[in-house]
Parts: structure tokens; sequence; C-alpha cells
């Protein structure tokens, strides 16, 4: 067994206010998406109006907001919003799904290109090989935190966290941080410039995310108030089969295009 660390959260507290770890960790993904995106933009030679990447980040970045938190709250605690409405705005409790904010992110998206009569897809490639950035540091802002956290087991590398009683777990939240993170990057970011349709690498990237996800939720605790679905499978898994089969209905439509 390994010693959790046991880092603390807050980088900095002052007075009421504090400076976390896991919001340092988001920003940090954001700023480098932000790069990346202006990059890939540069390089490829599309035309774009001059604050086209602040505006488009603006409304991102909201999507994201508002798809994470309806997201958790409709698939993994609907009954209880619906008895307590008022904390559905309560976003510092805690509760933000990640599948919720790709389809916020993905509406965002799509709203903005539709205004900006830009290519939807094109734009999609350029920002899911940034996504994993995010996802992985994410992760690891989820493990300092400790939270998220996995099952019990009695592999070597197993940890005790403190909200997850005297047993050690699994320390899914690096899993999911080396898999989600890192290799999704480089495979994406391998496979960026091999194809001449757009839409090709957004469809991987949902695939091989819920792929990496499906695997990765056999280690991971489930969420109480839901358990585990049919016996086995957790509602992340079944948010990942939907990933899976909505990548690969893509996959098949961009390449017959």
């Amino acid at each position: 067994m390994i010693p959790y660390p046991n880092i603390s959260p807050e980088i900095v507290k002052i007075g009421p206010l504090s400076i976390r770890w896991y919001g340092l960790m988001y920003l940090i993904g954001f700023i480098c998406s932000y790069l990346i995106v202006k990059r890939e933009i540069k390089r490829r030679g599309l035309r774009v109006e001059k604050d086209f990447l602040e505006n488009l980040y603006f409304y991102l970045i909201l999507g994201l907001l508002l798809g994470a938190r309806l997201g958790y709250v409709i698939f993994y605690n609907l009954p209880y919003y619906i008895n307590h409405p008022l904390e559905v705005f309560a976003i510092w409790q805690g509760g933000m799904s990640f599948h919720g904010g790709l389809i916020g992110v993905i509406v965002s998206a799509w709203l903005f290109t539709k205004a900006k009569k830009f290519d939807f897809f094109t734009l999609t490639d350029m920002l899911v090989l940034t996504a994993p950035i995010g996802l992985g540091l994410g992760r690891i802002g989820n493990f300092i935190n400790g939270e998220l956290y996995g099952r019990i087991t009695d592999v070597p590398w197993a940890m005790v966290f403190p909200e997850g009683g005297p047993l050690p777990r699994h320390p899914s939240q690096l899993y999911e941080a080396a898999l989600e993170g890192f290799a999704l990057f480089v495979i994406l970011w391998f496979l960026k410039d091999k194809f001449n349709r757009s839409g090709i690498v957004s469809s991987l990237f949902l695939i091989l995310y819920g792929l990496f996800r499906f695997f990765v939720e056999f280690f991971r605790e489930p969420d109480p108030q839901i358990g585990y679905i049919l016996g086995i499978f957790t509602m992340g898994q079944v948010l990942c089969s939907i990933m899976i089969v909505s990548g690969s209905g893509l996959l098949f439509y961009r390449s017959r295009k």
C-alpha cells in the first residue's frame, strides 16, 4: 500500500477566499487549449476575425459550466434536486458531470460556428486535441481533493483516502489522468494530420474517451446515490456507451461524406 500524499486542496487562503489546486488545473487547461487552437488556426491558414478566439472561449466556458452542472443534476441526482430545486445553483457544493459539460460545449460550439459561418467540425477537431489536457489535469485535481476515488482493493499501489473509509482503494483518478489525459492527447496529436476530412478526429475523441473511461469505471467507486445499473455497470459507463456509439456513427458518416 502507498500512503496517500494528503496535499492540501488549497494553494493559498486569504480570509474567506482561497485558490484551490482543482480550479488552477482547469485554468491551466483552458490556457493550453486557447494557445493550441490559436496555433492550429495559424498553421492551417484559417481566416478568422480579430476577437474570434476570445469570444469562442467565453461561450465554451459558459456552455461547459452550465452543461456540467445540469448534467450532474439530470444524470446523477435528479430526484434530490426535484425536491430541492434551489440547490441546483449551489455549484460550490460540488457536482459536475463531464458528459453534461461535453454536451454544453458541443451546443456552444455549434451555435458559435453557425453565427460566425465557420465549419463546425473543423473547430471541434482542433478543440478535441486540447481536451485531454484539461481532463488529465482535472483528474489530478480530483486526486488532490481526495474525491472520486476507486473501489476497495489489495493491489500494492492502493491508497487509503481520507473520505473513503479505512480500507485501501484504487487511485482511479490517476488511472483516468493517464488514459483520458496523457494517452488520449498523444494519440489524437499523432492522428491530427492523418485525415483529409473534418470530423474524423472529433469522432475518434468520442470513441477513445468513451473506451478509456468505460474501462476505468470498473476500478472507480460508483456514485452512492445511484450505485450499479443492471448489477455491474455505473452511470458513467452508460453515458460512455452512448459516446462510443455516437462517435462510431459520426466516424461512419464523416468517412463516407
